[in-house]
């Protein structure tokens, strides 16, 4: 009996977790902004002269941005507790 404890394995985490998930809908919202070409695909409200098709597209760049970086702080937070915390 003593050997079957020795080859037992530690419990599995979770793949799919919350924070996961979150990260995956942080990556997935730019694309879906922007592949919905008819939600934005008009010239008013313009912006500064802007027509409204531009700026939309080009307002999503920084937004974009942040969300990758939420994203990556998610998953290496989560990364770094799953290997005890030691992690920087």
């Amino acid at each position: 009996m003593p050997d079957a404890q020795l080859h037992e394995q530690p419990p599995r985490q979770p793949v799919v977790t919350p924070s996961r998930v979150i990260a995956g809908l942080c990556l997935l919202a730019p694309f879906v902004a922007l592949l919905w070409v008819d939600s934005y695909s008009r010239i008013t409200p313009t912006f500064i002269g802007i027509p409204f098709f531009y700026w939309y597209q080009m307002a999503w760049v920084p937004v974009a941005a942040l969300l990758t970086y939420i994203a990556y702080v998610l998953v290496r937070r989560e990364e770094r507790q799953r290997k005890g915390g030691a992690a920087k």
